[in-house]
């Protein structure tokens, strides 16, 4: 897979138990978690293969999480559709918006970039903010990202048949990998993306992050883990998931980007 550290990457790292059972529970439709870092925002998400997401599955992630529900995809995704990182189309705009100039992200504290890129709705959603709107969405944008990877179509064929389907703004998030994934970056989108990948299916990932129940916090690791156990879902750490791509766990703790912060999605 182009775009990523990807295929090449895998075959050369280890995978813990953990991520086995990671891969496996996307591999059947089931649910895994992880938590990115002690050393970075310290978060949980809990995360959904894109293929073949159900109402139920985004009924979970809005009333078990709290945070942001996002759809993570690879670069090669991005790429193919030709959708820009908003940070970047913002910047081309500030000319004609001055609003977007007056806006801008010079002074982010948690990476040198953001992931966030257009959203999306399918045409044949109502509000798109339902359920059932929000997971035809998703999976549908997750088969058709199949599909045109198998056909290796060019850019502006996946472009038309993109169009013909969603549109933009629309009720779901979508998080951009990082070109090189987690080589380059180590944030919450390329995490995602990369279970995905170990399990042989597309790129693409729904997920939110898991805050405490008052809402001030992330949720506690520890409480994480407990309901991860309660509920029999597998948890990972990032370190695992950057092992298992062929990275050396003393990287996991060290952003390869000038700022080391933080990341968001």
């Amino acid at each position: 897979m182009s775009g990523a550290d990807g295929e090449n990457a895998t075959s050369a790292g280890t995978m813990s138990e953990g991520v086995k059972a990671c891969v496996e529970a996307f591999k059947n439709g089931k649910p895994c978690m992880v938590f990115d870092s002690a050393f970075r925002e310290g978060e949980t998400d809990l995360l959904f293969p894109g293929i073949g997401t159900k109402p139920e599955w985004i009924r979970r992630l809005r009333k078990e999480c709290g945070g942001l529900l996002f759809l993570a995809i690879g670069d090669e995704v991005g790429e193919m559709f030709g959708m820009p990182y908003l940070q970047d189309l913002f910047k081309e705009m500030e000319g004609s918006h001055a609003v977007l100039k007056a806006l801008d992200t010079t002074d982010l504290q948690y990476d040198s970039r953001s992931a966030f890129t257009v959203s999306l709705n399918h045409r044949k959603t109502f509000t798109g903010i339902t359920d059932k709107d929000r997971a035809l969405t998703t999976a549908r944008f997750a088969e058709l990202t199949k599909e045109l990877l198998d056909e290796k179509a060019d850019q502006e064929a996946c472009i038309k048949r993109l169009g013909e389907e969603f549109r933009t703004p629309g009720h779901i998030p979508v998080c951009r990998e990082s070109p090189g994934g987690l080589k380059n970056r180590r944030g919450h989108t390329e995490l995602a993306v990369s279970i995905a990948r170990l399990a042989g299916l597309a790129p693409v990932t729904i997920g939110a992050e898991m805050l405490a129940p008052e809402g001030d916090l992330a949720l506690p690791v520890e409480e994480a883990r407990a309901y991860a156990k309660k509920h029999g879902i597998p948890m990972v750490e990032g370190y695992e998931l950057l092992e298992a791509h062929g990275f050396a766990k003393e990287a996991s703790t060290e952003e390869p980007d000038a700022k080391k912060a933080k990341t968001d999605e």
